[in-house]
């Protein structure tokens, strides 16, 4: 059973089923409580080297985001599979890959 598999046998158990913009407000708070994490462990960016996350937090993250590809009906590895290809073609046309759209 795949990750993305194991989010939806879960969800489905506990009876968690929802809508799709549900799902995306979940991720928004849980990638929320990493960058709240990382302001304070850095002081609001003065000590960057500093910069903390804890393994939960990026769990309840990744555990949204397989949830919201669930939802949209998704295959999360296609869709990694599909980013991974564009940056590669990007890096190999411009030299940078960029980390962002």
């Amino acid at each position: 059973m795949d990750r993305q598999e194991r989010v939806a046998a879960f969800v489905d158990e506990q009876g968690w089923k929802t809508d799709l913009a549900y799902r995306v407000l979940d991720l928004q708070s849980e990638v929320g409580e990493i960058a709240d994490e990382v302001t304070t462990t850095t002081d609001y960016g003065a000590s960057p080297a500093e910069a903390r996350v804890a393994v939960d937090e990026v769990g309840h993250a990744l555990f949204a985001l397989l949830a919201v590809a669930e939802s949209a009906g998704v295959d999360a590895d296609e869709a990694l599979d599909t980013a991974i290809a564009k940056y590669e073609r990007r890096i190999a046309e411009t030299g940078d890959g960029g980390s962002g759209e």
